[in-house]
């Protein structure tokens, strides 16, 4: 955690060796010691009493709007195989969506804490893992005997039950060999070695790649906390292209000495050695390295949309009643910092001093007071920025 001078940085810490209910009395450093990225973990009553936030009618109304991801997965039987599944991307109409006592189907709806304040309430409950990590909520709405079948992911996932009971089988097998010509990753050879039923307020925490099968027990909802894992390969080619717009090779090719050529269509060494040496002066720093991964983290996924205020405050008006009130970030907007940067959705400026202090506050908790910003006029222009792209929110009790 170098570089991390949050004002609240001891008490950040103490709180993290404190038990949660949540990880089944483990503090969030013993979790992440002896299990995160290691081995599975069953938590009953992670949440106890859990009532999910997201009703069921709002979740159909999710799966038929434009901006938000959603699957529909049906299982049908097959002659080659007990099971094959169908799947069917969003956004759907009412009359696609099949009825809760109908069987074997899953409905699938992506990012769901982007659209619903509940959900993006329960995703904050696992801010002990850093916001570059936090990926998103999706939940699973399925008839008896739903499931999207036998499979692996490739991050981390808690997987938390909302409402009914839905069983899961997991494996740490090392075959993830797949079944040929499936519209989902199935994987081909599952081998349970563990089963359970969770009932609302369970949760199951799965490392990477470990095997897992879920099904519903009756209608059921269960709700996944994924994490942000991608491959050195994506990160290389964003890279590259950051690169592209801030290198500046000097000179030309140019060849004084150039001899008379018996094969033309020949591509001669003083080609390849002089653009090999111009290449080479291609480099970067740490700092270079930081405002990349900065503002590639922060970067919200294509499909996010913000919402500006129907009619937003003057700057004047907007100063005047951030003292009664606090701003919270969008649930669409990512703020992330590494000393003197800050980030947000995918753009970045250098902050001190006390604006710093603040926005970093205002980074790790999502929201902040206004009562101690009256003088920073520098950070009431930013923030009224923010406020007018839909970026922040002026909470105040006190709007006439």
């Amino acid at each position: 955690m170098r570089g991390f001078d949050y004002t609240r940085d001891m008490t950040s810490k103490l709180q993290l060796k404190r038990p949660l209910t949540l990880l089944g009395g483990l503090s969030a450093q013993e979790f992440l010691r002896d299990y995160w990225h290691k081995k599975p973990l069953l938590i009953r009553q992670a949440i106890p009493g859990f009532k999910p936030p997201v009703a069921q009618s709002e979740l159909l109304a999710l799966a038929q709007q434009e901006d938000v991801e959603s699957r529909l997965i049906r299982q049908r039987r097959s002659k080659v195989a007990a099971h094959t599944w169908q799947v069917e991307h969003g956004p759907f109409t009412a009359a696609d969506l099949p009825s809760h006592k109908q069987k074997h189907w899953t409905l699938l709806v992506q990012g769901v804490n982007l659209h619903h304040a509940g959900a993006d309430q329960l995703l904050q409950q696992f801010n002990f893992i850093p916001y570059t990590r936090l990926d998103d909520v999706m939940i699973s709405l399925a008839g008896d005997g739903g499931g999207v079948g036998p499979h692996f992911d490739s991050y981390d996932v808690f997987l938390l039950q909302a409402a009914g009971q839905r069983q899961w089988e997991i494996s740490t097998q090392c075959d993830l060999a797949l079944v040929e010509g499936m519209s989902l990753k199935i994987l081909k050879n599952f081998q349970p070695e563990q089963s359970w039923v969770l009932e609302p307020g369970d949760m199951l925490y799965l490392p990477p790649h470990v095997a897992h099968n879920g099904v519903a027990l009756g209608a059921c909802m269960t709700w996944s906390i994924g994490f942000r894992a991608p491959d050195y390969q994506e990160i290389g080619q964003v890279f590259l292209e950051y690169l592209a717009d801030t290198i500046a090779l000097p000179g030309r090719y140019a060849d004084p000495q150039r001899e008379a050529s018996a094969a033309p269509a020949w591509i001669d060494d003083d080609w390849m050695d002089r653009v090999d040496k111009a290449l080479q002066g291609i480099r970067w720093n740490k700092s270079a390295l930081r405002n990349f991964l900065g503002e590639y983290l922060s970067t919200p996924k294509p499909s996010t949309f913000f919402s500006p205020p129907a009619k937003p405050l003057s700057r004047a008006r907007f100063a005047q009643q951030l003292q009664r009130g606090h701003l919270a970030l969008d649930a669409r907007t990512r703020m992330l910092y590494r000393n003197p940067e800050i980030f947000v959705n995918g753009e970045s400026f250098t902050a001190r001093g006390q604006d710093a202090i603040l926005l970093k506050q205002l980074a790790n908790e999502r929201h902040l007071k206004g009562a101690g910003i009256k003088d920073l006029e520098v950070l009431i222009d930013t923030l009224h920025e923010w406020y007018c792209a839909g970026w922040v929110h002026l909470k105040t009790s006190s709007l006439p």
